[in-house]
């Protein structure tokens, strides 16, 4: 079995404000690759005590490159919601305001996810657009419960 990412060609798509519940993660820089995949497990199992989700199979990273506060560190493994209604003790809510991203897919290992985000890094570069590092960047996981499997949209906010 080949285990190299794939990765496609980016595409430039807006997003409507997006409504999130789940858990924060906070913890040092390398441990993200392990404590990502915890709070996605542990998300999976609360996802009937979330109302209100817009699709059961998805679930999404959000995060901001450059925080500049405290409330804004970490990464945020969540669902989306069509409104919050009665978020279960433990879960926080985001609310993603509309936005511009360059998307591209990322198909492999989760410790291979920086080689598609720099390749989408090169691709906003050469094709004239900012990255946005202090707007909230987006991840919506496909599958989510295999590391060395993972299908995920990487949405990185640009201008």
């Amino acid at each position: 079995m080949n285990n190299k990412a794939v990765y496609e060609t980016p595409v430039v798509k807006e997003r409507k404000e997006i409504k999130l519940v789940g858990l924060r993660v906070l913890c040092e820089g390398d441990q993200y690759i392990y404590e990502i995949p915890k709070a996605s497990t542990t998300l999976q199992s609360q996802l009937p005590s979330i109302q209100h989700v817009v699709d059961p199979s998805k679930q999404i990273g959000a995060f901001v490159v450059d925080a500049q506060t405290k409330q804004e560190d970490g990464y945020w493994v969540c669902v989306e919601v069509e409104k919050y209604e009665d978020v279960p003790a433990g879960m926080v809510k985001l609310t993603i305001p509309p936005q511009k991203y360059a998307v591209t897919k990322h198909m492999g290992r989760n410790d291979e996810i920086k080689n598609s985000y720099e390749m989408l890094h090169n691709w906003i570069q050469k094709n004239g657009y900012n990255r946005l590092l202090k707007n909230w960047h987006i991840e919506i996981f496909h599958t989510f419960d295999v590391s060395n499997q993972l299908e995920i949209d990487l949405y990185d906010t640009i201008q």
